[in-house]
């Protein structure tokens, strides 16, 4: 690195930690002090990002978090589509849950797949003063009448399940035994851990105690390939996990179960069959692809679908699990997509070379969708994670530069702060930021679920990716409006 790159970077990092601090003035000392363990500018060489994560948030600092239901049964159990998800509760946790993240899905919805719709126990005071067991027990029987196609039943439950102690496993291994149905119960209750992060944990908990543990006969009747992989952590946001998957079988492999997105029950069962499961999203799944690698044998491999250098590098490795003929079909799956390639970088990158990005987002996409910025001639500045834990800040370092400022479980306020000061070409956050950062006139993109577009994984999801960031960032409109800096 030369000695200009070099000082330029100094500045820039000096230039970060003078703002984390004055961001921090506006904050009662001890506020402030808790704060600052989640604030940094990343410096090449260290373990990871220097900041602290998976700690309970301040009350009061508009964090943008969920809670542990909200991990369970909005992120890892709600795309199985044929299953049904029951929130088990007062109507407020399902109401506000029913809006689902774009996990598209083949099926009939209502006899076949229940991915939209919404199944409540609708809690009443009554229910609370004398638990809810009967009623639940009740609403299986229903639900069996009802939709008697569906695969099974998972019951996610709400706070005052917990509070209570209404005894969900009792009433689902009754009614699973009396309907011959695989019915989950999952203890999801919302005041469970910091974040939603733990109900992805207790979520993978669930499959594996309810699901795997129970699935013997079904697995001894599977036929394997030498080839079978298991896509574990893509929830098919706009179609994700079928981009993927095009790739993955193209190259010779047998996808046997999609995780979560466009899944079924039958595929979660079958996934210890699987010789490699290819991991997404490490923070929602890493749990049950280690559980399957200590119990079963399988390896897994964390992979990146985001931009054409990390589609490359990602089918490279998964195929160094197999023989020539993976290895040959890799290869020839990325010259395939070359030329597709060449035209959409020569198409955007003139058009995005040099634009400065901030990101703010969950599971993996802070750090994985750099590679398809960078591809496109842009540059990360900022990145942070709504419920990141260490490991994932780790993982980070290989993705970003010197001097990138980073912040975990960033405030309303923080956020604000930072891009102000920044002053990025583009911001990519959640819907809770998006029109904030309009306003401010700033470019902005929804990249929780593509901002109604998509799909973002593979070839096909690149080209997309890159119009929408060139729709976002050189749409006349900005024209129209002026950030606070200008």
């Amino acid at each position: 690195m030369s000695s200009a790159i070099a000082a330029t970077t100094d500045e820039i990092t000096a230039r970060n930690k003078e703002l984390i601090g004055e961001v921090l003035k506006a904050y009662p000392d001890k506020a402030a002090k808790r704060r600052a363990k989640h604030l940094n500018t990343y410096e090449s060489g260290k373990p990871d990002c220097g900041v602290k994560s998976n700690i309970k948030s301040i009350p009061g600092v508009m964090t943008i978090r969920g809670c542990a239901y909200a991990g369970s049964k909005g992120v890892v159990w709600g795309p199985i589509k044929d299953m049904i998800h029951i929130s088990h509760g007062p109507v407020g946790c399902g109401q506000y849950s029913w809006g689902s993240r774009r996990n598209y899905y083949y099926g009939t919805t209502g006899v076949d797949t229940f991915g939209t719709m919404q199944f409540t126990s609708d809690f009443q005071e009554k229910d609370i003063v004398f638990g809810g067991d009967k009623k639940l027990g009740k609403m299986i029987d229903e639900i069996q009448e009802l939709f008697p196609l569906n695969g099974g039943i998972s019951v996610q439950s709400e706070c005052p399940i917990g509070l209570i102690g209404d005894d969900i496993e009792a009433v689902s291994k009754a009614k699973g035994k009396e309907h011959n149905k695989t019915i989950v119960p999952v203890r999801c209750e919302g005041f469970r851990g910091v974040s939603q992060s733990l109900g992805h944990h207790i979520a993978n908990d669930a499959i594996r105690d309810w699901v795997f543990e129970k699935s013997g006969d079904k697995l001894a009747a599977f036929e394997s390939t030498p080839y079978d992989v298991a896509i574990i952590g893509d929830y098919n946001i706009g179609g994700d996990a079928w981009s993927s998957r095009i790739l993955l079988e193209e190259m010779g492999l047998r996808v046997i179960a999609q995780w979560s997105g466009d899944g079924t029950l039958a595929e979660l069962e079958a996934t210890p069959k699987a010789k490699l499961n290819v991991l997404h999203c490490y923070r929602s799944m890493n749990y049950i692809t280690r559980h399957m690698e200590e119990k079963f044998g399988i390896p897994w491999v964390e992979y990146n679908f985001f931009g054409p250098s990390k589609i490359e590098a990602s089918l490279r490795e998964i195929a160094s699990y197999f023989d020539d003929k993976i290895k040959e079909g890799a290869e020839r799956v990325i010259a395939k997509y070359r030329p597709m390639v060449d035209a959409v970088l020569a198409k955007y990158r003139p058009r995005l070379e040099g634009k400065k990005v901030m990101l703010y987002v969950g599971g993996l996409r802070p750090r994985h969708v750099i590679g398809a910025y960078e591809d496109l001639g842009m540059e990360v500045v900022g990145t942070g994670y709504e419920f990141a834990h260490n490991d994932d800040y780790q993982r980070t370092t290989h993705y970003i530069k010197d001097s990138t400022l980073i912040y975990d479980d960033v405030t309303g306020y923080e956020f604000e702060k930072f891009v102000e000061k920044v002053r990025p070409d583009l911001v990519g956050s959640g819907i809770k930021e998006k029109y904030i950062f309009q306003k401010m006139g700033v470019p902005f993109r929804q990249m929780h679920s593509w901002d109604y577009s998509g799909p973002y994984h593979g070839y096909d999801g690149f080209a997309i990716f890159a119009r929408d960031m060139d729709i976002a960032i050189n749409s006349p409109i900005w024209k129209l409006t002026k950030a606070p800096w200008s």
